[in-house]
């Protein structure tokens, strides 16, 4: 097994879970996805075969050190298994859930779907409280474009797992669907997600649009016509369906330690600008101490839709056998 720096970040204002501490049970970028759209760019690794990376022990401590140092304004509302890649690639996630829920604090579940026709994925994810799936579309066209996913997948078996793993959930489930201008934000594509989804019956049905910078060049976001169009369609369906395609905010937590903490946050969690100068404040660092970042290579500055971001370099991380 490996270990990286840093396996717990946070808490993060999340779009939709409140204050959230996230929780690296993957390496950077090992998934059965490579999206077109992801904020953390293209996958480093691709599989599908499931494996231990990291002990569930050396994570649950470092939960431990993060709750002890939060003041009680900062407490998170949910414990957020959001790694760099595909959670369910880890075959402990059962074991690292159980432990997590000792905290007291609901635990969720942010995934791709790709490996829910695993039974002991399924089983795994029922321990949890709160379970996103991606479902960007049902075509295998557009799923190939946009999701770009492992050659040994199927996406009709995924669909099915779906909605056998959507009748056997008893926490909350919602979905999460990313337009991309030109892939599916048609009307048809939107009309036959939006039937697929009405089989799943989410508690929310979320339309987003990429809100930091995509991996891949000649991505772009759906307009505000598509996604208007989006909800429409799914709302008609008797989905709840909301939008997820504004800011999050800047209630980022701080240690105090405004490194550690642009490090530790912008690993999984980029950060616009505004937020970083919070940050800062509440540090009582400088731009100075930005910029010695940038220079030494460990901060990326990227511009996207008018506005900059700093993305952690994640090549700079050390890997240490175990």
């Amino acid at each position: 097994m490996t270990v990286l720096e840093q396996l717990v970040f946070g808490p993060v204002p999340s779009r939709r879970l409140g204050r959230s501490i996230g929780i690296n049970n993957i390496p950077h970028k090992i998934c059965s996805y490579s999206c077109a759209y992801c904020q953390i760019g293209k996958a480093v690794r691709m599989q599908v075969k499931r494996q231990p990376f990291f002990l569930p022990e050396a994570i649950i401590s470092q939960v431990q050190q993060k709750l002890a140092g939060l003041n009680a304004s900062d407490y998170p509302d949910y414990l957020t298994l959001v790694p760099d890649g595909e959670p369910t690639l880890d075959i402990l996630l059962g074991e690292l859930i159980a432990k997590l829920k000792t905290f007291g604090i609901p635990v969720a579940v942010i995934t791709n779907s790709s490996l829910l026709d695993v039974n002991d994925v399924q089983d795994a994810l029922m321990q949890a409280d709160y379970i996103s799936l991606k479902m960007d579309t049902v075509d295998p066209l557009a799923w190939k474009h946009i999701n770009k996913p492992h050659k040994e997948l199927n996406i009709n078996s995924i669909l099915q797992s779906v909605l056998a793993f959507s009748k056997r959930f008893k926490g909350e489930l919602v979905t999460e669907s990313m337009l991309i201008k030109g892939e599916n934000d048609s009307g048809d594509q939107l009309s036959v997600l939006a039937d697929f989804l009405q089989q799943v019956k989410p508690k929310i049905a979320y339309i987003a649009i990429p809100p930091r910078p995509p991996a891949f060049e000649n991505t772009y976001p759906a307009d505000e016509t598509a996604v208007t169009l989006a909800y429409d369609i799914f709302t008609r369906r008797g989905l709840s369906a909301e939008l997820l395609t504004g800011y999050e905010g800047n209630a980022f937590a701080s240690s105090g330690n405004f490194i550690d903490d642009i490090l530790s946050i912008t690993a999984v969690h980029p950060m616009r600008k505004d937020a970083v100068l919070e940050l800062m404040a509440h540090a009582n660092a400088t731009e100075m101490d930005l910029e010695q970042l940038v220079n030494k290579g460990l901060i990326k500055r990227i511009s996207f839709s008018g506005q900059d971001f700093y993305l952690r370099k994640f090549n700079n991380y050390k890997n240490i056998e175990k």
